[in-house]
């Protein structure tokens, strides 16, 4: 356990992120009831390093602690927060509705449902937010070596492998609230080359 503490603490003092842990592998899952022959029909579930998971928890607690000592973050803000589930919301809902009607003013509620808002964050924009908000340059310059340069290999049942480095600036490695999710996001100086 001691040589994991000794390679967290390099990440955080030194700021950078080993590579090795950056590449994923990507494993497709047929959904329940769903059709094999259709591409969509498959779940596709990336496998990090378990090194690299721990640290990710780490960084993770870090960007909640900042978040929590400064204010950060809304009462309201339910998502990926602790003690804060959806049930909990609905009923904060329901008492709101309540304490109006039995005032007999008019209530409207609107409810959106947005197909992959936690899945993907632009980093740049992420990185300059943290910037705005003066995190602190440790924990900001850790979170981009973090995101960045990552790469995955997809593997199929077909017979072919997929391997890919994509430079889209887009990622989904931990989630958090202040920046909705981030994810996994790679670097190659051609988006769109892709090598099978």
């Amino acid at each position: 356990m001691s040589f994991l503490v000794q390679i967290f603490n390099a990440v955080l003092c030194t700021h950078l992120f080993p590579t090795v842990l950056k590449h994923a592998q990507v494993i497709s899952s047929l959904k329940p009831g769903e059709d094999p022959a259709l591409p969509s029909s498959y779940r596709p579930i990336s496998l990090l390093d378990m090194i690299g998971k721990f640290f990710g928890k780490i960084l993770l607690a870090r960007i909640q602690s900042e978040v929590r000592e400064r204010g950060l973050m809304r009462d309201e803000q339910f998502g990926f927060r602790i003690r804060h589930s959806t049930s909990l919301q609905l009923a904060c809902h329901v008492e709101r509705i309540t304490r109006s009607f039995g005032e007999k003013r008019l209530t409207g509620a609107v409810f959106l449902d947005v197909a992959k808002v936690f899945d993907t964050v632009w980093i740049n924009g992420f990185l300059y937010k943290l910037t705005i908000l003066y995190f602190p340059s440790y924990l900001f310059h850790t979170i981009s070596s973090y995101l960045r340069g990552r790469t995955f290999e997809a593997s199929f049942r077909w017979p072919c492998n997929l391997v890919a480095a994509c430079r889209l600036g887009w990622c989904s490695v931990f989630s958090f609230p202040l920046s909705s999710s981030v994810s996994v996001s790679t670097t190659s100086p051609h988006p769109q080359t892709m090598s099978s």
